[in-house]
């Protein structure tokens, strides 16, 4: 009966330690660069206008160089944003077409209008000339209000 009661504590704290640690703070890094949604959460509940914001980590995010772009920076790049797509594939160029919103001056938020609904939403980066790479996507599922 004392082991069974031991084990019936150990349990529970086991399981309040876990519901403690999970928070809205982002999810923790695998090690390697990544972006990902800042806001809204994944499985949020949102009004249009959708405030979005974007994050990295390991990853420098700047502005695309002025003119012709010969030659891309190492492990610098812009954020995409994608709705109702998937993340596309590590070496492909992402389109300069819906659905995507570029993000080439760096920036990392928007206010957008989305029909009421759940909507996918794909951040994914890009080098200077709009490659992607392995692990710098993510995507997130929204319910937009009709109110």
């Amino acid at each position: 009966m004392v082991i069974r009661v031991a084990g019936a504590l150990i349990l529970s704290a086991v399981v309040a330690a876990s519901a403690a640690c999970s928070s809205s703070s982002p999810p923790a890094s695998t090690g390697g660069p990544r972006v990902y949604f800042s806001e809204p959460k994944n499985g949020a509940m949102v009004k249009s206008p959708v405030h979005v914001v974007f994050a990295s980590d390991m990853f420098t995010i700047a502005a695309v160089p002025p003119g012709e772009v010969t030659q891309v920076r190492p492990g610098t790049g812009h954020y995409h944003l994608g709705v109702d797509t998937k993340c596309l594939e590590p070496g492909t160029v992402i389109p300069k077409a819906d659905p995507w919103i570029h993000f080439g001056m760096g920036n990392n938020s928007i206010d957008m209008q989305l029909t009421p609904g759940q909507h996918t939403l794909v951040v994914q980066a890009g080098d200077d000339k709009h490659m992607t790479a392995m692990g710098l996507c993510e995507s997130i599922t929204v319910n937009v209000t009709g109110e």
